[in-house]
């Protein structure tokens, strides 16, 4: 945690309000994103029990499994939540244009642009919390390989079609959600929290509720007896209530939907329900005529309902908190704009190429990768982790103030410059440029640092500290002078505008803006026996046979 973020912890517990730790955006909101609110049986993270999913904040999807426990039920549930989130995603699929892409020419070896097609827009998946981004991760490792009566007439469970393909979609949203800074997969609590500084650690900013309470606690006028977990005069207070508070049935006031239950609600209401419902099929399988089959077929039904008003019960308010979120982001905080917009083009690449592999009939992903598959997929994510940081501290001051506290950039007023010539047979331009700074960086001898200069990195070499003149009055500040290295033009003369002018105020930092790509990887032929490369090679698992069902 950087200085800055540690003080407006601090200044958080001592207004009771959440601080901002940012000045704009620095995630993709869509226009029209596809919330998911799911909620699981506890004790076995992989059977859910409900959820609540779709687009429109005051008409969502009600999905629930009644008997969690039931492998026809619970392939039910996902069938109904292909028939959701898949017309999602077609609606993007459809909808290109033409992009030029970098590739590799086969006959000549040499990289060539070529105009392939791009989706328009990408759609965007919003999970209450980061358990929710697992849960879709999980979700798509337990679906995408699930076989359906087409593909084996003799499995002994088959899955409802488009089940795999929702599963691999699935993945691909949680694979993607890996990537710093991508937009596709994202959970509330984190977004919220890059944003807003708390009084509360990171883990208890996974509740939703506690978060919004820090963040917009409701006025002191709203009523304690109606239950409101956030009536109170602090955003800590308001938290701990939305954390405890219960009504008189002892269920909580605030669900967390996260996505696992209460022990309370698992125990006084959702095990009886379950329950009931398993006593009215028992007696609807045993009824021995058509009238009392329509009798305890209205037991079954009104079980099942039962157990529908609990779902939804515990899984409204985290999507009213989810929507709220939202629209706190949307009107306090405007997006960050050129760099925001560049890593969802990146999104957008991403899902055209999986929609690509889709359609092309390639294989669901493995479940494991191979060894310089997992290399490449670690050094992007750190590679990306690094621009992001980036890329971050580019787009927000408040932000850059934490990178200039710890010494990794500083800001300053021009003194002097001074035009000075590189030597040799075609001298270029040198600039010798002197900034007074109150900031303390960690300039070693002849470090580079950068500035950026119309969106592009400009570096300069650190040359030393001047001395200041002795009628100066001692202020802390520190003259750095720095040689202005490119983005200067061609010409003898440095181009208009490509050198500081004195009396401007210009921000240097020691990290670089645009991050480089490591050394490439050997092809997987080409791996040593310890990595999983020859000899000896294992046999990659045979997957699926492609289906109609795996096609958009």
């Amino acid at each position: 945690m950087s200085l800055i973020a540690t003080l407006a912890r601090m200044e958080a517990v001592s207004t009771g309000r959440a601080q901002p730790a940012a000045t704009v955006r620095h995630r993709r909101l869509s226009d029209r994103p596809l919330v998911f609110v799911p909620l699981t049986t506890a004790g076995e993270a992989g059977a859910p029990l409900g959820a609540l999913v779709g687009t429109d904040r005051d008409a969502p999807h009600l999905l629930v499994v009644p008997q969690p426990r039931d492998r026809e039920l619970r392939f039910a549930f996902l069938s109904e939540l292909a028939d959701v989130v898949l017309p999602y995603i077609d609606t993007y699929a459809d909808d290109v244009e033409a992009a030029e892409r970098g590739e590799t020419d086969p006959e000549t070896g040499k990289r060539v642009k070529v105009e392939v097609e791009l989706c328009a827009d990408a759609p965007q998946l919003i999970v209450p919390s980061r358990a929710g981004v697992d849960f879709v991760r999980l979700l798509g490792r337990s679906m995408r390989f699930r076989r359906t009566a087409e593909q084996d007439p003799e499995t002994p469970y088959p899955a409802p079609p488009r089940v795999p393909l929702l599963g691999r979609w699935l993945t691909h949203f949680g694979e993607r959600a890996r990537v710093p800074g991508s937009s596709l997969l994202l959970a509330m609590t984190d977004v919220l929290a890059r944003h807003w500084a708390t009084g509360q650690s990171t883990l208890e900013d996974q509740h939703l509720g506690a978060l919004l309470a820090w963040i917009d606690p409701p006025p002191l006028s709203t009523s304690l007896e109606r239950g409101d977990p956030q009536s109170a005069s602090t955003g800590a207070e308001a938290a701990l209530r939305a954390e405890l508070a219960r009504d008189r049935d002892g269920q909580l006031l605030c669900p967390p939907a996260g996505p696992a239950t209460d022990p309370a609600f698992d125990n006084k209401l959702l095990a009886p329900a379950i329950e009931r419902y398993d006593r009215a099929r028992t007696a609807l399988a045993a009824a021995e005529d058509g009238l009392e089959a329509d009798d305890r077929l209205g037991d079954l039904t009104a079980a099942e309902r039962e157990i529908r008003a609990l779902v939804e019960s515990r899984t409204r308010p985290t999507w009213d908190a989810v929507w709220r979120g939202l629209d706190l982001l949307r009107s306090r905080l405007p997006e960050a704009g050129q760099h925001v917009e560049e890593r969802w083009t990146r999104d957008r690449w991403s899902f055209t190429g999986h929609r690509d592999r889709v359609l092309a009939g390639e294989p669901p992903q493995p479940r494991r990768d191979d060894a310089v598959t997992a290399a490449n997929k670690l050094a992007a994510r750190e590679r990306e982790q690094a621009r992001l940081e980036a890329q971050e501290a580019l787009d927000d001051p408040l932000v850059m103030a934490g990178r200039r506290l710890a010494g990794e950039a500083f800001a300053g007023e021009v003194t002097e410059v001074v035009m000075a010539y590189s030597e040799g047979k075609r001298p270029s331009p040198r600039p010798l440029v002197t900034v007074r700074t109150d900031d303390r960086p960690h300039l070693g001898e002849r470090a580079k640092v950068f500035r950026s200069l119309g969106g592009k990195p400009q570096a300069a070499e650190f040359v030393g500290y001047e001395k200041a003149p002795e009628d100066a009055p001692d202020d802390g500040s520190a003259l750095v002078v720095l040689r202005v290295l490119d983005k200067m033009g061609r010409g003898k003369e440095p181009e208009e505008g490509s050198v500081p002018e004195k009396d401007d105020l210009i921000c240097f930092t020691l990290f670089e803006h645009e991050q480089r790509g490591g050394a490439k990887l050997p092809d997987p032929e080409q791996t040593p026996w310890t990595h999983g490369g020859p000899p000896g090679e294992q046999v990659p698992e045979a997957a699926d046979a492609l289906t109609q069902e795996d096609v958009l």
